[in-house]
């Protein structure tokens, strides 16, 4: 059923909270979105701390990113977030987007500035629920490049780090895409935890691997292009 566009406000300033509170932003970091219908997106404003958002002080753009909403004393001088076009872009790209998520998570954010490629195969979860998770290159952040840099990911991932930045994750509604956030910083926590002890990563056997993917296309969150890329950790065929 439709949310009203009331729980609508509610939920950014909820999943907001949550970020703040788990320490996946700081300050007036972080930014969310959610598709309302067809034209109109209601997005997080800039300047404000996002773990403190009150429900009228969020903003309605097009997919242009201009305003439609009728300004209030609340919002009247606000602006929508510097990072809109690259949540419009996501919102461009994927009719089956209607939420978007940008964070800091820090320990997701620190091993790829050491180095760290999500896209293996190690914890089952990870591999089901988000997939291989590419990092952008680097681009300026609340830049036209930034959009840029994710145009032909998003098409095909849900969640992707950006370089020397933070992550973006995106889903059918906002709290799944929120959900995909505490997946990945998790999953990253884990991932940090077992270096710190040393030794390598173990995967997942290739037999393994298979039957995971075949889990993540009956939950309907196979991507384009998914097989091709776990085709390399899958076992080979003969003949």
């Amino acid at each position: 059923m439709p949310q009203s566009e009331s729980a609508q406000r509610e939920l950014i300033c909820r999943v907001g909270r949550l970020m703040h509170q788990q320490g996946y932003i700081d300050g007036t970091a972080g930014n969310i979105s959610l598709r309302m219908d067809a034209e109109r997106i209601l997005v997080s404003p800039s300047g404000l701390a996002t773990g403190f958002l009150k429900p009228q002080q969020l903003l309605i753009v097009n997919l242009d990113g201009d305003r439609v909403d009728s300004p209030t004393a609340a919002n009247a001088s606000l602006k929508p977030t510097s990072e809109s076009a690259m949540h419009l872009e996501c919102y461009r790209q994927r009719a089956d987007v209607h939420g978007v998520v940008h964070a800091h998570p820090p320990t997701a954010v620190a091993l790829t500035l050491a180095g760290f490629d999500f896209q293996q195969c190690i914890i089952p979860e990870m591999v089901v629920l988000l997939g291989l998770v590419p990092t952008a290159p680097y681009s300026t952040p609340s830049s036209v490049e930034n959009q840029q840099a994710i145009t032909q990911l998003i098409r095909e991932h849900d969640a992707i780090m950006l370089s020397n930045h933070g992550s973006l994750t995106v889903a059918a509604d906002l709290w799944t895409a929120y959900l995909m956030l505490e997946s990945l910083e998790h999953s990253a926590t884990i991932l940090h935890r077992a270096l710190q002890l040393g030794g390598s990563l173990s995967g997942i056997p290739p037999q393994q691997i298979e039957k995971l993917v075949t889990y993540r296309e009956q939950m309907g969150l196979l991507r384009p292009g998914d097989r091709e890329r776990f085709a390399r950790f899958l076992p080979e065929r003969s003949g």
